[in-house]
């Protein structure tokens, strides 16, 4: 294990190439857009989460998502087509794209995380790290002589990324994504929830004692986890308590669309991976139309205001949070539809699309191409 700001650690991210733009013109095509080629581990939270409803907006080219997993060259038309990458690339799509640069509308990369400091960070294992090195960090070396637009998820992000010509893009999902109808009543039973990826070790040790105490003031209270291998043996031995394991991204929104969560808990240990965080976690919470208890960050805010609960990383202050909510059903309600008025709110970001890409594609459209999504 690293630790986050040690020698060897800084040496380590010194190494790490990050995203880099091209010179004159950067940000934007290089021509004319006749179609969009999304490319990532597809499907994925990332691509849902920021993407697809800005590709369907009105204006935009169409667009098809493709998976790196399975790449097959042949299918694909480079002439005129805009190549966007989400957070992943392979060996052989980068070599596709040097070999058809002169004809490809343009490259961009979109990241929603700050993988240098993941690499670095302290939670990830070393197979994750690997992963992310070969999958979103090895690419660069070439893809960085091909990028035209980057697109980051928030300052913070932006700020640790260092460049200048990277655009902003907060999290705008597509509202079949989190409104669904209420989940059954199931009597006075209150059902807690954290649910996390493998690089969140260090929440899962600081909610552990949180919810041991909160489970022994309240025999109502039940608690669920969705907890990686590296962070489930933190759970055992605690009563009322489901441990459920990662699953891929369909099954879990599968799951999730039948789920009964009345408490969704979302807490950020300080640490510099944190800090570039986007708030896509309140996609989850207003999709279990739960209350969310969501840690003072960067990512969400560090105040009450606008009915949201925030709070300081204190064990105590989550205890007391979480006793107060299971005892208030009409405040968990209050709060609840807080967090959807906050997700509303990015739906409505994406109906303006990718304005870069747009211009350009609107340009072909008054060149007689056809138009795109209506």
């Amino acid at each position: 294990m690293l630790k986050q700001g040690s020698i060897l650690s800084r040496l380590i991210d010194r190494c790490l190439t990050r995203p880099r733009l091209l010179g004159p013109g950067r940000g934007s095509p290089r021509r004319a857009v006749r179609r969009i080629l999304v490319f990532g581990r597809i499907p994925n939270p990332t691509v849902d989460y920021y993407l697809v409803a800005r590709l369907e907006a009105a204006g935009m080219p169409p667009f098809e998502l493709c998976d790196i997993r399975n790449f097959r060259a042949a299918e694909l038309e480079a002439e005129g087509s805009f190549v966007l990458i989400c957070r992943y690339a392979s060996p052989a799509l980068v070599s596709w794209i040097e070999r058809h640069s002169e004809v490809l509308a343009g490259v961009g990369l979109f990241l929603d995380d700050d993988i240098p400091a993941v690499i670095t960070g302290e939670d990830a294992d070393l197979p994750y790290r690997l992963f992310l090195w070969y999958r979103a960090v090895f690419p660069l070396r070439r893809l960085n002589r091909q990028l035209d637009c980057l697109w980051l998820s928030t300052p913070r992000l932006a700020a640790a990324i260092g460049e200048t010509g990277a655009r902003l893009l907060p999290p705008a999902p597509p509202a079949k994504l989190w409104q669904r109808p209420q989940a059954a009543d199931c009597g006075d039973e209150v059902v807690i929830a954290y649910h996390a990826t493998g690089v969140h070790v260090a929440e899962h040790r600081f909610l552990r004692p949180i919810i041991e105490k909160v489970l022994a003031a309240r025999p109502q209270a039940r608690f669920e986890v969705v907890a990686g291998p590296g962070a489930s043996g933190i759970w055992k031995g605690l009563e009322r308590c489901d441990v459920r394991l990662p699953t891929s991204w369909n099954s879990y929104l599968e799951s999730m669309t039948s789920a009964r969560v009345d408490i969704f808990l979302v807490p950020l240990t300080p640490s510099a991976v944190n800090d570039c965080r986007s708030p896509t976690k309140r996609i989850d919470v207003a999709r279990l139309d739960a209350a969310g208890l969501y840690s003072a960050s960067l990512s969400y805010g560090f105040g009450h205001d606008r009915g949201e609960i925030h709070l300081s990383h204190d064990a105590e202050e989550w205890v007391r949070a979480i006793l107060a909510l299971i005892d208030n059903p009409a405040e968990r309600q209050a709060v609840a539809a807080a967090t959807r008025a906050e997700v509303a709110a990015m739906t409505a970001l994406a109906s303006v699309g990718l304005p870069e890409i747009a211009k350009h594609f609107q340009e072909k459209c008054d060149s007689g191409f056809p138009s795109g999504n209506a």
